[in-house]
C-alpha cells in the first residue's frame, strides 16, 4: 500500500476530544488504502511544563536526563492515539523513538538523524497494522540513550519518516490553514498561498515565519518530499492547506511571494576595531563558542587603521554576546573603543523566487520604506531574499507598505 506521513502539532491534540478529531482524520486516509504513520507531539503546553519542572529540579541538569523527561510528552499522546484509533475500529499501535528505531547522534536536547530503518514498522504494516503512531520530537542516541531534537523537532520528525518510507505526501496538520503571504494578524489583505516553492519556504522559515520549522524545510528540500500544511480545526479536502514542492510544479511565480518579520532582534556594534586581516574571525569565532547566532554583518570603512563592526543577533542572546566580546577584549585578543547594543530593532523581509530573474525588486522596497518615513539600518541579500533591520516600531507599518507595493493579495 502507498504510505502517507500525518504529523499532528500540540495544538491539534491538546485534549481527548482534539485527540478523536485527529484519529478520524486519520481514519479517512485508511479509507482511502493508505498505510499511515501518524506523528504527534506533546500535547500543548506539556513540553514547557516538563522543561520547567527539569530547570526547576536542576538548573544545572544533566542533558540525558532532560532528553528522558521532556520527550515523555509525546509518548502519553501517542499512545492516547493509538487507543482511540483502535476503538474506532481502525489497526493501530504506538512507537517510541527507540522501538523504531529513529537512530540519532549523541547531542542530546539537539540531536540530528542518522538513519530511520523501515523494517520494523514495515513488518507490522505486512502483519495487518493500518497506522504507525510514532512519537516525535525523540530518537535514540549510539549509547542506548533516549535523544530529543529540539524545539520544532516533530516537523523534521515527520519529513524524515517520509523520505525514508517513500511517502506520496507529508500532511503537517497545525492550528492554521495553511502558508501566508505574510502573517494575517499583522496584515488583514494575507493570502493563503496554494503552492510554494521549497526554498522560499525555508528563507521564510529562516526569517520568522513560524509554520514550519527550519531543519524539516530543509529536509523536505533534499529528499523531495512533497509538504502540506493545513488546518486541523477546518474541514478536509484535497485541495486543502499549502503544498511546499519544487520550484518545477509551480505554473507561475510572483517576483515576491511572501513578507516576513522578525520582531525579537538587536543590533551590535564594535567600535573601533583595528582594520587588520583576522579580526572578523576572531569577533565572530568567539560569539560562535558563545552560541550567539549572528545574522546581517556589516563592516564600515576604514579610517586610520580603524574600523566598526556591526551584526545583528536575537535579542535574547545579547547579554552573552556582550560577556564573550567583553572576554577577549580584556585578553588581549580583541581592542575596541566601545560596543554599542541597540535592541529595539526588528528585521523585515521580502522573499519570492521570482527575484531570480527580475530587477528592481530591492530599489522598489527601498522606495517604499523611504516614502512611509521608515529608515534602514542594516540590509543583507540572497538570490531570492531581501532583508532589512528598521526599528520596531515601524515594523508593521513597513510589513504593510510592502505586502501592498508587492500586490500580495492578489492571485
Amino acid at each position: 500500500m502507498p504510505t502517507l506521513v500525518m504529523k499532528f502539532g500540540g495544538t491539534s491534540v491538546a485534549n481527548l476530544d482534539r485527540i478523536r478529531r485527529a484519529a478520524k482524520r486519520v481514519g479517512v486516509e485508511v479509507s482511502k488504502g493508505y498505510d499511515v504513520i501518524v506523528i504527534v507531539s506533546a500535547m500543548s503546553g506539556k513540553t514547557n511544563e516538563l522543561v520547567g519542572w527539569v530547570n526547576e529540579t536542576s538548573p544545572l541538569h544533566d542533558a540525558r536526563e532532560y532528553d528522558a523527561v521532556v520527550s515523555s510528552g509525546e509518548n502519553v499522546t501517542a499512545g492516547l492515539m493509538a487507543l482511540t484509533l483502535q476503538e474506532m475500529g481502525v489497526p493501530a499501535r504506538s512507537w517510541q523513538g527507540w522501538q523504531v528505531p529513529l537512530k540519532t547522534d549523541s547531542a542530546h536536547s539537539q540531536a540530528r538523524i542518522d538513519d530511520i530503518p523501515p523494517e520494523n514498522i514495515n513488518a507490522k504494516f505486512a502483519e495487518g497494522m493500518k497506522v504507525a503512531v510514532v512519537a516525535g520530537f525523540q530518537g535514540i542516541s549510539p549509547e542506548g540513550r533516549i535523544t530529543t531534537l529540539g524545539r520544532g523537532g516533530s516537523d523534521t520528525t515527520a519529513v524524515a519518516f517520509a523520505a525514508a518510507f517513500d511517502a506520496v505526501r507529508c500532511d503537517i496538520y497545525t492550528d492554521v490553514d495553511g502558508v501566508y503571504t505574510t502573517d494575517p494578524r499583522i496584515c488583514s489583505k494575507a493570502r493563503k498561498l496554494d503552492k510554494i516553492a521549497f526554498e522560499e519556504m525555508l528563507e521564510l522559515a529562516s526569517l520568522g515565519a513560524k509554520v514550519l520549522q527550519t531543519r524539516s524545510v530543509e529536509l523536505a528540500m533534499r529528499y523531495k518530499v512533497k509538504l502540506r500544511v493545513l488546518s486541523s480545526f477546518e474541514e478536509q479536502s484535497d485541495e486543502a492547506g499549502t503544498l511546499v514542492c519544487d520550484e518545477e510544479e509551480i505554473m507561475e511565480s510572483n517576483i515576491v511571494n511572501g513578507v516576513a518579520y522578525s520582531r525579537d532582534e538587536a543590533k551590535l556594534t564594535c567600535l573601533s576595531v583595528a582594520d587588520r586581516p583576522g579580526i572578523a574571525a576572531t569577533i565572530f569565532g568567539c560569539l560562535s563558542d558563545a552560541g550567539v547566532n549572528v545574522d546581517m554583518i556589516v563592516q564600515n570603512i576604514s579610517e586610520d587603521g580603524r574600523t566598526d563592526m556591526t551584526f545583528s543577533c536575537p535579542t535574547d542572546q545579547v547579554a552573552r554576546a556582550k560577556v564573550a566580546l567583553d572576554e577577549i577584549k580584556t585578553s588581549g585578543e580583541l581592542n575596541y573603543a566601545e560596543l554599542v547594543a541597540d535592541t529595539e530593532v526588528a528585521k523585515v523581509s521580502v522573499v519570492g523566487i521570482g527575484m531570480r530573474s527580475q530587477s528592481g525588486v530591492a530599489a522598489k522596497m527601498f522606495k517604499v520604506l523611504r516614502d512611509e518615513g521608515v529608515n534602514i539600518k542594516i540590509i543583507t541579500t540572497s538570490e531570492i531574499k531581501i532583508s532589512v533591520l528598521v526599528e520596531r516600531k515601524y515594523m508593521e507599518l513597513a510589513v504593510q507598505a510592502l505586502h501592498d507595493a508587492f500586490e500580495l493579495d492578489k492571485a
